[in-house]
């Protein structure tokens, strides 16, 4: 249960990027974050400059362009919704192939694509150079709400745990013959996500007495020391110290 594995996300390297600290990463990517939402719309030297910024990372980490492209369909549904903007946008219109679209809608759009695109690119290098439970210590050391962080650090060690017992479930039902087609099965899954709920729950209980009894008092202990050095929050805070040098010059 206690045993270590890499999340499907992770990408495991040795560059300068994996060795920064979790904390410094993040701070770098949030303070990044906030360069691009800044940034006027009109800008669109500025957002290149973002882009090509991402990719000296992404190069420099060794995560290749193929990887971080894979990974952007969580992006889809930001997609979807700039491409309906214009359409259904007012005000000024003009035409292109053939339809017409709405001025300030496709401003908007092109706003929401450049800097959502650019938000999960960053996300997505952070996640591939930094370990899960990294990024929960760096988060801890940021001074973020402890009982927050615990909780993430739970679901992410269970989470697998659960999915298991999901499994397990589905292939019962199968080899019981069942398998589900239309609504009339819908209260046997509703039966079985209830009896998932209640495992999981005594599953909860039996592991906060077993910590409970090996000492537990409300802090998680940190086996591995992520102190930076102020060589380490320099590289990480060039990136957004190159990003908003980019915007003050294109203002």
């Amino acid at each position: 249960m206690g045993a270590g594995h890499h999340h499907q996300l992770y990408l495991p390297g040795g560059s300068v990027v994996h060795r920064l600290p979790p904390q410094c990463k993040l701070l770098a990517v949030f303070a990044f974050a906030l360069v691009v939402v800044a940034t006027p719309r009109e800008r669109f030297l500025a957002f290149a400059c973002y882009a090509v910024l991402l990719g000296v990372v992404a190069a420099v980490a060794g995560v290749p362009p193929l990887y971080v492209s894979r990974r952007m369909a969580v992006e889809v549904p930001f997609v979807l919704f700039a491409f309906f903007i214009p359409i259904v946008g007012l005000g000024e219109r003009t035409t292109v192939l053939g339809l017409s679209l709405s001025v300030p809608g496709l401003w908007a759009a092109w706003n929401i694509l450049a800097k959502a695109t650019l938000g999960v690119v960053a996300s997505i290098l952070l996640a591939a150079t930094t370990e899960p439970r990294a990024i929960l210590l760096g988060a801890q050391r940021l001074r973020l709400p402890s009982l927050l962080v615990q909780i993430a650090m739970f679901m992410l060690r269970y989470l697998d745990v659960i999915v298991a017992e999901m499994r397990r479930m589905r292939v019962a039902r199968e080899s019981r013959g069942f398998e589900a087609r239309d609504l009339r099965h819908v209260p046997v899954i509703a039966r079985s996500a209830g009896a998932l709920f209640i495992r999981s729950y005594e599953r909860g209980e039996r592991v906060h007495l077993a910590m409970l009894s090996r000492g537990y008092s409300g802090q998680m202990p940190i086996f591995q020391d992520f102190s930076p050095s102020v060589r380490q929050w320099g590289i990480a805070l060039a990136l957004p110290a190159v990003a908003l040098a980019v915007m003050g010059i294109t203002w």
